[in-house]
């Protein structure tokens, strides 16, 4: 049987579950302000070719502020950008577009070396273009790689560029 005073063993089990309660609290407050200080990434853009793809953040923009012409020229030239094989002769082989939604609500549309491939903004998630025409003298290709982008934002105006490098398959 103890031997403490009535009431005092209840006590001290308050006060331990107080300083639990403490630290949790301090450490959910530390956690919140360690993600306060980081930046939200941009929104994703993802190129698919089969069975194979590519994510990557922005290359440029991406936070829904203009981009200036210059800026994005200058964006259109970055060769670290990620690459995926296309088999243009490969029969039904399509390449598959993806945006987040909120990409897709300001609308995009794709440039092939530098130029626009579609006409109008797209404001969907998603869009398959044939390989072949990625390597299509007629819409500007040139050689065995072309660098398709994908461009946030309506004809005239750009706020986020998305670059991929397809490669014409080796086997082709």
């Amino acid at each position: 049987m103890t031997t403490l005073p009535r009431g005092a063993a209840a006590m001290s089990h308050r006060a331990v579950r107080r300083r639990r309660a403490v630290a949790a609290v301090g450490a959910v407050s530390a956690g919140l302000l360690v993600l306060s200080a980081c930046d939200k990434p941009t929104p994703m853009a993802t190129v698919t070719v089969g069975s194979s793809s590519v994510s990557s953040e922005a290359t440029c923009g991406g936070e829904g502020e203009d981009l200036k012409a210059a800026d994005l020229n200058k964006c259109l030239k970055d060769k670290g950008v990620e690459e995926i094989s296309v088999d243009p002769e490969g029969e039904g082989e399509s390449v598959r577009f993806g945006v987040d939604p909120e990409v897709a609500d300001n609308g995009w549309t794709i440039l092939m070396n530098g130029r626009p491939l579609l006409t109008e903004p797209v404001h969907k998630t998603y869009m398959t273009i044939p390989g072949s025409v990625f390597f299509n003298a007629q819409y500007g290709a040139q050689g065995d790689s072309t660098l398709v982008s994908v461009k946030e934002g309506g004809s005239n105006e750009a706020t986020g560029l998305w670059s991929f490098r397809l490669k014409k398959d080796e086997d082709s």
